[in-house]
């Protein structure tokens, strides 16, 4: 079986890499020259751990390939994936004309069979889009050639995606012909192994649960940050709360950690894009409304509690920030709650020193020169006011705490991601603040 899979950003490379993994012959296709030949000479565009060695080893192997020539790689697939980008309009809509142009470019060049998937997090009715596309391309040709459209949505982690798809939880197709079906079953049958069935079913349905997934998990995210928000009002302890309420089975430990917002690529999107969709068919989504008014206004709690804590004085002092990328382990910054903070510090006058294990080259190239950049951790501590805690790499979380107040102008620090603990750092020091617990620490008392 040969796959061709057009796009070759995040969803794009990690899905064709790992086709390639288990034996598949794939060709990952892409308009951008520089970025194939790159690729090429093992450069990727994007940072994902084991992701790079895996690329390297099925090339070697022969069974990865790159290339810029869609018609050729389309002629030989027997599946065709639509990996492009879906970028959010002004109004929040999806911008689905990188995938219709593609699905035009696969009816110009299909000569035989074909299932087309849609792998890009598309809106409820974009594969019968699709579908008149691909047509409208086969009937100026005067071509008679089968094909199918499915919809297959992808699940994938920033930070953990090689083994989300190797040893995925749940594979959802929607499919419209046993023949389609078929196909996609054999394809995936080498992912089968532990134990989890593909879930097939009609491709409205395959759309939307996509949305929907990412949707309850923003939901889930922005409850328990409003909550945080209340706790710190009332003099409950948020970290307490988590706990009580993740042992009930019905809830969960996951995605019930409070912090300052969600961001990245997906979960903002894809929640501006259901709002979307829903209004465009008479329905108002009165939920995610106010999941994504939460989620904006978390991104400036730890701004709000600098400005508290220096009485609005920010003119010429020095923050640190630790963690610019959205997440750990990935250095995507799209929607990251690093740039709403740093914005904000700037438009006071503040100093703005930043540092991240993996995401300095992303954050150069979308802040530039407007903050410094730190080699290290430490040395974005040098003669600063304060410490934001941003993103929660795991190199953060057990620090040398007297190198930090040497370094310190100020023991001051804020952590926008819970990863201290209030008395400890107090016993220590510094004067602290995180998210959903009152900055004066106190002893439980008996």
């Amino acid at each position: 079986m040969k796959i061709a899979v057009v796009g070759t950003g995040y969803v794009g490379l990690v899905t064709g890499t790992c086709f390639a993994e288990v034996g598949i012959e794939v060709t990952c296709i892409d308009i951008d020259q520089q970025k194939i030949n790159n690729l090429n000479r093992g450069i990727l565009p994007i940072y994902e751990p084991g992701l790079e060695e895996i690329v390297s080893r099925n090339v070697s192997a022969g069974r990865l390939h790159f290339s810029t020539n869609l018609a050729e790689s389309i002629q030989e697939a027997d599946v065709a994936f639509i990996a492009v980008g879906t970028p959010p309009g002004d109004d929040g809509s999806a911008d689905l004309k990188y995938v219709l142009a593609v699905a035009r470019a696969i009816g110009e060049n299909l000569n035989d069979y074909c299932v087309v998937v849609t792998k890009s997090t598309v809106p409820v009715g974009t594969a019968a889009k699709v579908r008149r596309e691909i047509e409208s391309a086969l009937d100026l040709r005067g071509a008679d050639i089968e094909f199918d459209v499915a919809s297959n949505p992808e699940f994938l982690k920033e930070g953990a995606a090689i083994d989300d798809f190797l040893k995925p939880d749940r594979i959802v197709i929607g499919v419209a012909s046993e023949r389609a079906q078929e196909v996609m079953n054999k394809l995936y049958k080498p992912f089968l192994l532990n134990g989890h069935p593909i879930i097939f079913m009609d491709i409205p349905s395959a759309e939307m649960t996509k949305y929907a997934a990412n949707s309850m998990l923003a939901t889930k995210i922005s409850f328990m940050n409003d909550i945080a928000n209340l706790c710190e009002i009332m003099g409950a302890d948020v970290n307490m709360v988590r706990k009580g309420i993740g042992s009930d089975a019905r809830i969960g430990t996951k995605f019930i950690y409070p912090g300052i917002g969600y961001g990245g690529s997906c979960f903002p999107k894809d929640v501006k894009a259901l709002i979307k969709t829903a209004s465009e068919n008479g329905y108002e989504m009165q939920v995610l409304k106010a999941v994504e008014s939460v989620n904006e206004a978390q991104k400036s709690v730890l701004f709000n509690k600098v400005t508290e804590h220096f009485g609005g004085e920010l003119q010429g002092k020095k923050f640190a920030i630790w963690g610019l990328s959205f997440k750990p382990k990935t250095d995507d910054m799209r929607e990251a709650p690093s740039l709403v903070i740093i914005d904000k510090l700037l438009e006071q006058g503040a100093i703005v020193t930043g540092y991240d294990p993996v995401a300095m080259p992303e954050a150069k190239h979308t802040l530039g020169n407007r903050i410094t950049y730190a080699k290290d951790p430490f040395e974005a501590l040098i003669d600063a006011d304060a410490l934001l805690v941003v993103t929660e790499w795991p190199e953060f979380r057990s620090p040398n705490f007297g190198v930090i107040s040497r370094l310190m102008k100020d023991k001051v620090v804020f952590d926008g991601r819970n990863i201290y603990e209030p008395q400890e750092m107090q016993d220590a020091g510094f004067v602290y603040y995180c998210i959903g617990i009152r900055t004066e620490y106190k002893e439980l008392a008996f």
